[in-house]
């Protein structure tokens, strides 16, 4: 069983703090599937992912390809079909415990300065570790990336 990392967002956007998550994940030789809720904003998203630097380039591509099975990152709304080993949830998406507890890693990524996300974060939360799935909560509000919390 793996770990849900619940990464508040205070100073940087989704953007960045997922495109160096990201790079993280594939440097463990892990497929990841970077899942959301708005069809605009997954494709605002693929585009950023495309105009990166060269040297940073993450390989990836949107749900709904012939080619999805392959992606080592697949963005999309459904379900993991890529063999992934990391889920990335943005914009509110969800995952179940099971789904979870099958992954070596889960980034829940949500705006602290959005009181549903926060609230909606939360309840995620409770009902992943009350069901035993370990979880760590990561805030950047002193300026870099610290756990706060760990539970299970």
């Amino acid at each position: 069983m793996g770990v849900v990392m619940f990464y508040h967002l205070t100073r940087s956007g989704v953007d960045e703090t997922l495109g160096a998550l990201l790079a993280r994940a594939l440097g463990q030789g892990w497929r990841v599937m970077v899942r959301g809720t708005e069809a605009a904003a997954l494709e605002r998203l693929d585009a950023h992912l495309w105009q990166g630097p060269e040297d940073g380039f993450l390989p990836h591509g949107l749900q709904g390809g012939p080619h999805d099975a392959d992606q080592p990152v697949l963005i999309g709304k459904g379900e993991i079909v890529n063999g992934a080993k990391g889920l990335f949830l943005i914009d509110g998406a969800g995952v179940t415990v099971a789904e979870a507890s099958g992954l070596e890693r889960v980034w829940l990524l949500f705006d602290g300065s959005d009181g549903a996300q926060l609230s909606a974060a939360r309840v995620k939360w409770k009902a992943l570790t009350d069901a035993g799935v370990p979880a760590q909560y990561w805030s950047e509000e002193s300026g870099r990336w610290e756990k706060k919390v760990e539970k299970n």
